[in-house]
Order: structure tokens, then C-alpha cells, then sequence
């Protein structure tokens, strides 16, 4: 893959596409822009283009076709695997022009938006009107719903609700050809051909552009009880999360958090305060949600006494919205808290939710053994567990080649497990050369044969999911 710089004439045409306040060639746009959450990488574009609509990126992807451009979708910059860094400079293609709201259908439970707009947005917006949207990252605040969608998301209420493709019914896509399509229908059945919506969620921008989404909604809930149980040892509390459901309970979320991670949350954010016992070694986060009141008290009462079966100290009921916020505003800080706390590598692990605790004690031990320490959190009720990976005071030399290691021992137990090296973060940059322990070669063949399909000039997002050696 090419990474000269672009010839006059594609940029003049470029501003002739999108008009020329659209496009950027100075370097300090193009490293805002060539940059995301994950780690401390940064792949600046040759150029950043904001189209406004489909058309426009239509153009701009018949344009980088004819003169074999890398070109990567670029959405709000919040993904944790690279998705949607130009490792192989080219075209940066921001849509966030694209952030509008269409249409809050109340009648058949839908919406249409485009992919620019912020989730907590969105899920605000139809709350307003009585409605759900339940997927939640706890980067919400500042995500896109086209990110949300290119990469499978999920977040905190994924356990009862469901993740990002539970909600997507149709798309509008802008194939790497320039071809604008809808790739299927507005309804919540279909059984007709071919699944391309479901193709496209979770392909991290290499198949094709999003330029429209229609997302089905439900009827909002008006109550939820929120628990906070501390227990003395963390594998407890990865086991007490399989015992609640095999007693009959569903929770609208149930979170992991390990002792450093509260100790670091706290620490970095101290307008919240929650005291902690010593001996506390991690803590679950559990939601029950509806509209009886008195069925949810049921329900928290059972919860309490499957709890009560493992060694815990006091647990904690949120008996007010504030308290609630704070402690919701606690769970999502770990990343940000962790990320001030030390240079740092998170993976995305999940498993079977029964196998959690035989995952985590596995994690610590492959950190003894390779010299690492990790902190531990995250939806262990759908037995996703992030797996934060911490520098501290190792050597450089130890972080580059230790801990490649001892990740891919890390995956190697996840996937014995039966469970996959990524729940909701996808595998973009950074996880794409550990894709063999998942995948047998004919599956990643498979994979590469429909990107050719899609792509056969390989402009859309490349040197992502597929190892280094397929490439």
C-alpha cells in the first residue's frame, strides 16, 4: 500500500467534491485527526475531508479508487483498537458533518439518524419521548452512533438489552465503489436474502461507509433498583455474577470492578465518595430495571441472598438519583482513571460469564509470570472483562517484548474458554496479528474473500482486522 503523498490533482478535485474550507492538509489537523483513544498512537492522513452527505463520500470513494488511495472512515476518535488511525496515510474521511437526528418514528419504535451523532444524544432525544435506547458505552458522552455501529458496541446494559446489532434494522452504506445502497428494510423481521445489515455491524469501516442508520427503540422503564456489593475476594465476586442468573434473575447491568480500579477511580475523580474496607478486593455494580417497583424489590431481595452466599461486606443500596449518578459516574471512570494512572494496554476478553473466574485468576498469573501488573473491570454479566495491562515501572525493554507475550497468552486462555478476543471494542490495529488464535486460516480466508468482494482495490480501512501475514 502506497503512502506517498497525494498528487495536486486529487486534492483539487477533493475541494471541487466537498468545497475547499473541507479540506485540510495542515499537520496539526491531520494529527488531531489521526489519532484515537488507543494507546498513544498516532497515523496522521495526508489529507482530512468532511463531506456533508452520501453523495459527496460517493465521490471522494470513486476518486480514491481510480488513484488507489487509502481511505479510513474517521468518526469521533473514542475506539480503544485503531480503528480509525490511517496507518496507511491517504484519504482521512471524518463524517461528522453527518449528525443529524432524521426522524423519531413513535409509532413503529424507530429511528433514523446519521452516524455523527453523539449516543447520549440520541438516547436522550428519545427519552423525551418515552422511548429506549438501551446501549450504553461508557464512552456515551462522547461516542458516535456510526462508531457504535462499525464496531459492534455494547456497554453496561448489553447483559439484559443487547448490543449495538440487536438494534440495527437497515443502513444506508456508501460501498467502497462509490455505489450507495440500503442493505435492508425498515421492518424487524427479514428473511429476505442475505443479512447485509448484520454484515456491515462490526466491520469496522473496511466494507463500507455509513452514512444512515435505522435503530428499532422500545418503551422506556420507569424504575430500577441499584446495588453496590464489596467483596473480600475478586474470584468471589466473578462467581456470585452466574450465580444470580441461575437463580432466576436478569439484571439490567452487572459490573466488575477491581480494587484498583475503584482506588484509581476515586483517586482521580473526587467529587465521588464511597468508603471502601481494606480487605475489599473488588466490588459488583448491579442493576435490576422496570416498571413495578414492588417486583424489582423482589428481585433485589434475591439478589441479596445469592450475594450473601459468598464473603462480602456492607452492601450498598443507591437510595436516590444522585446516588445513582454518582455511582454509574464511577463505573464509567475507570478507563479515563486507569489511562492518568500509568502508560498502559487494555484488551478486551470475553468468556462464557461461568469461566469469569477461572479467566481472571488465569490473567494474574500470566502477569506474575511475564512481570506485568493488571487491573480488572467491566459487563461481567455478559462476561466481558477489560483487561487493563499497567507499565508502571517496567522497563521499556520488558513492555515491547514481555507483554506481546504474555497478551497472547492471555488470548490463548480466553479462547481455551471458549470465549474471543474482543466483546465490544473490536479488532482494528492493534489486536488484527492476534487474530490466528481465534480463527483458523480458512475462517480469516473467508473474511479477506468478502473484503475483496467489497473492496477489491483494498482502499477502505486497510491494515485492519486481517494479520500482517495475510496481508
Amino acid at each position: 500500500m502506497s503512502n506517498n503523498n497525494l498528487a495536486p490533482e486529487v486534492l483539487l478535485r477533493l475541494e471541487e467534491i466537498v468545497g475547499k474550507s473541507f479540506v485540510h492538509t495542515d499537520i496539526e489537523t491531520r494529527n488531531h485527526y489521526g489519532h484515537d483513544e488507543t494507546e498513544d498512537y498516532v497515523f496522521p492522513p495526508n489529507v482530512v475531508v468532511k463531506p456533508a452527505n452520501a453523495t459527496e463520500i460517493s465521490q471522494i470513494l470513486k476518486l480514491a479508487n481510480e488513484f488507489k488511495i487509502p481511505t479510513t472512515p474517521i468518526g469521533a476518535r473514542t475506539g480503544l483498537s485503531g480503528g480509525a488511525l490511517s496507518i496507511y496515510q491517504g484519504i482521512g474521511l471524518s463524517t461528522e458533518r453527518l449528525n443529524k437526528i432524521i426522524e423519531i418514528d413513535e409509532q413503529n419504535l424507530q429511528v433514523i439518524v446519521e452516524p455523527a451523532v453523539i449516543t447520549q444524544v440520541l438516547r436522550e432525544a428519545v427519552a423525551e419521548k418515552g422511548l429506549f435506547y438501551p446501549v450504553d458505552p461508557s464512552s456515551q458522552g462522547s461516542c458516535w452512533i456510526g462508531g457504535n455501529v462499525a464496531e459492534n458496541s455494547g456497554g453496561a446494559r448489553a447483559v439484559k438489552y443487547g448490543v449495538t446489532k440487536d438494534y440495527v434494522l437497515n443502513l444506508e452504506v456508501v460501498l467502497p465503489n462509490g455505489e450507495i445502497i440500503w442493505t435492508g428494510a425498515n421492518t424487524l423481521k427479514n428473511s429476505t436474502g442475505y443479512n447485509l445489515t448484520q454484515l456491515m455491524v462490526g466491520s469496522e469501516g473496511t466494507l463500507g461507509v455509513i452514512t444512515k442508520i435505522v435503530l428499532k427503540l422500545l418503551p422506556t422503564n420507569s424504575h430500577n433498583v441499584l446495588m453496590l456489593v464489596p467483596f473480600f475476594k475478586a474470584s468471589q465476586a466473578c462467581e456470585a455474577v452466574s450465580a444470580i442468573f441461575r437463580a432466576g434473575i436478569t439484571p439490567s447491568a452487572l459490573e466488575f470492578m477491581e480494587r484498583d480500579a475503584i482506588d484509581w477511580t476515586l483517586k482521580y475523580n473526587n467529587t465521588i465518595s464511597i468508603k471502601v474496607d481494606d480487605q475489599v478486593q473488588a466490588h459488583l455494580l448491579i442493576e435490576v430495571d422496570g416498571n413495578y417497583p414492588e417486583i424489582l424489590m423482589l428481585e433485589a431481595e434475591k439478589i441479596m441472598t445469592v450475594v450473601e452466599q459468598f464473603e462480602i461486606d456492607e452492601v450498598l443500596f443507591a437510595d436516590s438519583d444522585e446516588q445513582k449518578n454518582a455511582l454509574w459516574k464511577m463505573r464509567r471512570s475507570v478507563a479515563e482513571a486507569v489511562k492518568s494512572n500509568s502508560i498502559y494496554k487494555e484488551e478486551d476478553t470475553v468468556v462464557p460469564r461461568y469461566v469469569l473466574p477461572e479467566l481472571l485468576n488465569g490473567i494474574k498469573k500470566i502477569g506474575t509470570k511475564y512481570g506485568f501488573k493488571s487491573v480488572c473491570y467491566g459487563h461481567a454479566g455478559d462476561g466481558n472483562l477489560h483487561v487493563n495491562i499497567i507499565k508502571g515501572e517496567m522497563s521499556d525493554d520488558n513492555w515491547n517484548t514481555q507483554v506481546p507475550v504474555g497478551i497472547r497468552e492471555i488470548f490463548e486462555l480466553t479462547v481455551a474458554l471458549k470465549g474471543t478476543l474482543s466483546g465490544e471494542h473490536g479488532i482494528g490495529f492493534v489486536q488484527k496479528n492476534f487474530m490466528d488464535i481465534a480463527f483458523t486460516r480458512s475462517h480469516l480466508e473467508l473474511m479477506e474473500s468478502i473484503k475483496r468482494v467489497f473492496d477489491p482495490n483494498n482502499i477502505l480501512n486497510p491494515g485492519k482486522i486481517f494479520p500482517d501475514h495475510l496481508a
